[in-house]
């Protein structure tokens, strides 16, 4: 009979930030063991519970017995299992007592195959099994691979040693209303679990699967599905903030949901004398430390009034409410100190100290290393005609707040808390901006710089971490990337492209590989860098929903610059979609096979018109002269939509080409003509992008 079956360990707490894994994990494991096992319907569901003190799964129309299965078993070759006179051997006696069969004879095997690959058989009916001793199984498994963090080492009552997260008191396994004899960690299976710490008292009994997280919530007032408390906590949350907005960052959400049974949300205050401390200090300390949800207004100010997420409901809440303010206040006087103490120094002042702090030991200090950010930063500047020396004082200053008590304390604040020293020096606002603009783009879908200075700063930053890492032999691999190396190639592409900014990426990697010392421990890497760019940007242009054929057509031609490219893809997916795309593809991706293999025709060779002798060859020629400078034009114009437009008029006089003149002819200065003539065409036809590729 088909009935719900639930398993749940009951526990000390377990680790918050691995509880959820640790119940997908758990209710997982045990769900793909009974499946193996046939023990799972079509339409079974399986429903995961995690709170601080269980992990659990319920799953839908288990089997109580799995079902007969009919197995044709092969016993051995022929060649193996009968002598000469066809007598059976004795290795397939011994096969057949091993599969449990020492009684069955030749005759009732079936004999199958031909040659070699003929061999014995043996049909017979499986009995299906009774779920305990497979659930037993699946429990087992389950729980030996569970990804637990760090394993703990605990004693039952009667001296049994017992590994694992945390120490379990008690183990539910029921079948519908049945208990299921299971034994696990030193424990026999029954009905009884226990409620909330505080809020439940004594053993609660489940009477039937189903009945579980109904009875935990009513009875033991414990949330146990991770899902259903996080959106508690969410809404609950919400409505509290009333008109404010609840900053609620969704790695905080999922931890509270981990520490508490039954969410309850209280508001709290701090003095207002704390928000002339920058509120992300605030902020930080208050979901870091302290697991707070900050609340600012409608313009984006930090409130004095945050929320706390409570694991105790009660109608008198000021205790609690009270023991929460106590607590935040030190780490916001702290935050306030360090604050203070900071701006009694100014980020110039600090800056001989950064040849104390190792960058890396082959690329020497991070004094060295903003040194080379500053010359490459002016470098580029004078590239943009933008404002050098702003350029260079934005990089010189970047990473000088590293040395402040505020980030030594709150690493993630680097770059923010740098801009509001700067400000606080007097610096030019650009260059406060670049203390933590050159950190971005951080991630995939974060913002680009917003001022030209921390974009500049910002593609400084990264092009001397991706060729000064790569140039010492640390160039990612597989799934390896230590210093984020594709994270900065794929911050430098996004500025390059979004940003339109037209510059050399070759100059670029030439003029940052200049600032390295070649000292046997950095080799020039710029050549493989600039391809690992290029597959970067493949894959970026690709996730724009850009078709493999129309990336390919744009950035195999390498272009050195970026700043027109999507433009260029723009053109290419309009010139695809013409009725004449196809067969110019095919007729450029043939022009390009022909001239790869013609050594010494380098393309250059000028067109003799006297030695077109053909009707075709005429009027392709003739063809090329009435659209060229109509494609010159829309090019110089960056309309590449309009270049390549024009060029889809050449495709009858290509195509009469193909199909009339004799490329390869006998005559070699008739031959070389015409390989000039589709030289001149191959160049014009890839001037925007290498249409080739469309027809691949």
């Amino acid at each position: 009979m088909n009935q719900t079956l639930l398993v749940e360990l009951l526990s000390e707490e377990l680790p918050p930030k691995a509880l959820a894994k640790l119940g997908e994990a758990f209710a997982t494991g045990i769900a793909n063991g009974l499946k193996s096992r046939d023990f799972l319907s079509a339409d079974s569901v399986v429903s995961t519970y995690a709170s601080p003190r269980r992990l659990a799964v319920s799953i839908s129309h288990v089997r109580a017995t799995s079902p007969d299965k009919q197995i044709r078993e092969k016993i051995l070759p022929v060649s193996v299992a009968i002598d000469a006179n066809g007598n059976a051997t004795a290795p397939l006696s011994k096969k057949l007592a091993a599969l449990g069969f020492p009684d069955l004879q030749l005759s009732d095997l079936e004999r199958a195959g031909e040659g070699k690959a003929e061999s014995f058989f043996y049909s017979y009916t499986a009995t299906g099994t009774a779920l305990a001793p497979s659930l037993q199984l699946a429990l087992d498994e389950s729980i030996k691979n569970l990804p637990i963090p760090k394993v703990m080492s605990y004693q039952r009552p009667d001296g049994e040693t017992v590994h694992f997260v945390r120490p379990v008191h008690r183990i539910i396994a029921l079948h519908g209303a049945d208990i299921i004899a299971l034994n696990a960690l030193g424990l026999s299976a029954n009905r009884v679990t226990l409620g909330h710490r505080f809020l439940s008292e004594g053993d609660i009994h489940i009477a039937h699967a189903d009945l579980y997280a109904s009875v935990l919530a009513e009875q033991g007032k414990v949330l146990a599905s991770v899902t259903d408390r996080k959106e508690k906590i969410r809404a609950a949350l919400l409505a509290k903030a009333g008109d404010d907005q609840v900053l609620m960052p969704e790695s905080l959400l999922d931890e509270v949901s981990a520490l508490v049974e039954w969410p309850v949300v209280y508001e709290c205050h701090f003095e207002e004398e704390f928000l002339t401390v920058p509120q992300e200090c605030l902020i930080l300390t208050m979901q870091t430390n302290q697991k707070y949800f900050a609340l600012t207004d409608t313009t984006g100010k930090l409130r004095s009034r945050f929320l706390i997420v409570s694991n105790l409901e009660t109608a008198t809440p000021h205790h609690i409410i009270q023991g929460n303010e106590r607590v935040v206040r030190p780490r916001l006087s702290d935050a306030k100190f360090f604050f203070e103490q900071d701006k009694k120094k100014s980020l110039s002042d600090r800056l001989p100290l950064l040849a104390n702090v190792v960058y890396h030991n082959k690329l020497g200090s991070q004094a060295e290393r903003t040194e080379r950010v500053k010359i490459l930063a002016g470098k580029i500047a004078e590239m943009l005609d933008a404002d050098v020396g702003l350029a260079q004082r934005g990089a010189l200053l970047a990473k000088a707040d590293l040395l402040t008590d505020m980030v030594g304390e709150f690493p993630e604040l680097q770059g923010i808390m740098g801009t509001y020293y700067a400000h606080h020096d007097g610096e030019h606002s650009d260059v406060a901006a670049a203390a933590s603009e050159h950190y971005q783009p951080r991630f995939a879908g974060d913002d680009l710089p917003k001022s030209d200075t921390g974009t500049i700063v910002a593609l400084a930053d990264k092009l001397e971490t991706l060729v000064g890492i790569w140039g010492i032999g640390l160039a990612p691999t597989g799934d390896k990337d230590p210093f984020a190396l594709r994270r900065h190639a794929l911050g430098i592409l996004r500025m390059l492209v979004e940003k339109r900014l037209p510059l050399s990426l070759k100059k670029l990697l030439a003029t940052t590989h200049a600032l390295f010392s070649s000292d046997g421990q950095y080799q020039n890497p710029s050549a493989d860098v600039l391809n690992f760019l290029y597959d970067r940007l493949r894959g970026q242009l690709r996730d724009k929903g850009l078709s493999q054929n129309e990336v390919e057509a744009v950035v195999a031609q390498a272009p050195d610059s970026l700043d027109n490219i999507l433009e260029r893809l723009q053109a290419v997916q309009t010139f695809a979609s013409l009725p004449e795309a196809t067969s110019l593809a095919a007729a450029n991706k043939r022009i390009t096979n022909i001239l790869k293999k013609t050594e010494g025709m380098p393309g250059s060779a000028s067109i003799d018109a006297s030695l077109l002798q053909e009707a075709a060859e005429h009027a392709l020629y003739q063809a090329m002269l009435n659209v060229k400078p109509q494609v010159e034009q829309a090019y110089a114009l960056a309309d590449f939509t309009g270049a390549l437009k024009t060029l889809a008029a050449l495709r009858e006089a290509v195509d009469s080409f193909f199909n009339d003149v004799m490329v390869n002819s006998d005559d070699l200065a008739l031959r070389n003509n015409r390989l000039a003539l589709l030289a001149e065409l191959h160049t014009m036809l890839n001037r925007v992008a290498d249409i080739s590729k469309l027809a691949a």
